[in-house]
């Protein structure tokens, strides 16, 4: 008996390739996204960040948003020094075999640096944020590993759906790595 299998199409089989974007588009999607994470936290509204997302990103409500950056809110984590400060890139922005535009970073300052993980999916010609994680850790000359965003589906089974993802502390280096919540 013989079977038939699908065979994966080539964006399926290779992995990641560098993305096809300018530093100043880099810049503008990092400090963008940034920014309107900071100005929710600060006002308590997101709406305005839910509604800049993909699709897929907007199956999160305002209030779930809320839920998820609370201790961010709480901490009064201010993020407006990402629009002076330049980020340092630990992951260049590529293109996932899924389709999505990942980058990782941080932004260093003293006594703590801000860690991000940005995913973003094409929408109608531009890039829209699709997963976000954002933490402090410690001021260092290199950033942590980054940790998965999303993972990409399995071939049969469709994506599921993206959410925002909570700041949590870099856990120091001598403990084994464990992806952010």
């Amino acid at each position: 008996m013989t079977q038939a299998r699908a065979q994966p199409k080539p964006a399926e089989q290779a992995g990641p390739k560098p993305a096809q974007i300018d530093r100043n588009g880099v810049l503008i999607l990092i400090r963008s996204t940034l920014l309107a994470l900071d100005q929710a936290n600060k006002t308590g509204n997101y709406t305005v960040l839910r509604d800049l997302g993909a699709p897929a990103f907007q199956v999160n409500t305002a209030a779930r948003l809320a839920e998820i950056f609370a201790k961010q809110r709480s901490d009064n984590l201010d993020l407006s020094g990402v629009a002076a400060i330049d980020p340092q890139l630990s992951l260049l922005p590529q293109i996932e075999p899924n389709g999505l535009m990942r980058m990782s970073g941080f932004f260093p300052s003293v006594p703590s640096q801000v860690n991000f993980d940005l995913a973003f999916a094409p929408v109608n010609g531009q890039w829209r944020l699709f997963g976000l994680s954002v933490a402090l850790g410690q001021a260092a000359p290199v950033a942590p590993a980054p940790q998965p965003l999303v993972a990409p589906p399995p071939a049969a089974a469709p994506a599921p759906a993206p959410v925002a993802r909570k700041a949590t502390p870099e856990r120091k280096p001598a403990q084994p790595a464990s992806p952010r919540h």
